[in-house]
């Protein structure tokens, strides 16, 4: 007795996104966890699962690997275009430790915050809220990095007035020979920034769903709400907006490079993100599972071991 045979008449009917097949996605999970990097037909031949045995190895690894994008753009004098998250955020300590060490000014960067809180309208929260995406990046990373900073007006946030502009502002730098890198974490619902798998359902098409650049005032999932709830809002539901601005598929397909990530554990072996990443690895790509497109871009996921399961029942 579970989920896919109790579902029926219960109050979760409807909850899940229309297009999901509960039964395909709870296929996807192998009881062996040593089978979740096996590569799968759809994935680039340059997509790399990378294995990590503790959270101060995730955040290291994630953290030189910006790094060392950031400083192998400036070492080929070329633009970077950076688009990042607010979380995974430990990585950015070791960013900023990395580029300090090696003493490599990002002058040539130029950052795209992915998603930002919001109401249905679009507006945002002040950049001085603590609860802020823009405060989060400023105290993580553009602040400790010092003289060796981003530039100001080099900094793009999600806000109503500048998200809007992040395609043209991303084709120009492209059009300049900048380097494009997509730095990500994937959610409960596996969406890609805060493109949730019910957006899919408004298209009559994958390749319209493709074109879509970006969204203001996106309507979340509740598993999302939930889950930031637990991750960012220390389980206090009610402080989560229930809506936020948010690039589109068109903005975080076709990178360069990615740089991913999934370190979603709590402790005493709870944890939320293990079904998420066997989804993300395993199901063929859909655009109601939008983080299955990733497996088909070059660059690097880095994943903590523990989310591999086995994924069975276990009381706490």
């Amino acid at each position: 007795m579970n989920l896919l045979t109790t579902l029926a008449g219960s109050m979760l009917e409807g909850f899940f996104p229309a297009g999901w097949d509960l039964a395909r996605i709870d296929a996807c999970v192998d009881a062996n966890p040593a089978t979740i990097t096996q590569r799968q037909p759809w994935w680039h031949k340059s997509f790399q699962p990378i294995e990590c045995v503790s959270q101060s190895d995730f955040d290291t690894y994630m953290g030189h690997e910006i790094a060392q994008t950031i400083r192998h753009a400036k070492e080929a004098g070329r633009k970077l275009s950076i688009i990042l998250p607010v979380g995974p955020m430990g990585m950015y300590r070791w960013a900023v430790y990395f580029l300090k060490e090696w003493n490599v000014s990002c002058e040539h960067v130029y950052g795209f915050n992915m998603d930002e809180w919001s109401d249905a309208s679009g507006n945002t929260l002040p950049a001085t809220d603590p609860g802020a995406f823009q405060f989060a990046m400023e105290q993580a990373f553009y602040g400790p990095l010092g003289k060796l900073t981003v530039p100001k007006k080099q900094r793009n946030f999600a806000t109503r007035k500048h998200l809007p502009t992040y395609a043209e502002r991303l084709g120009e730098l492209k059009s300049q020979g900048a380097m494009h890198v997509l730095v990500f974490g994937v959610g409960r619902v596996c969406h890609i920034a805060f493109w949730e798998p019910h957006f899919a359902g408004e298209y009559g098409s994958e390749t319209e769903w493709k074109s879509q650049t970006h969204r203001l005032g996106a309507r979340l999932h509740p598993l999302t709400i939930e889950q930031n709830a637990l991750t960012s809002f220390k389980s206090r539901t009610t402080l989560v907006p229930a809506f936020a601005n948010t690039i589109g598929p068109a903005l975080f397909l076709g990178a360069d490079h990615i740089i991913g990530g999934a370190d979603g554990i709590f402790s005493r072996g709870m944890q939320w993100q293990g079904l998420s990443l066997w989804m993300t690895f395993r199901h063929a790509p859909t655009s109601w599972i939008p983080s299955t497109y990733m497996t088909t871009q070059p660059g690097k996921f880095f994943f903590l071991n523990e989310l591999a399961g086995p994924l069975t029942a276990e009381c706490h």
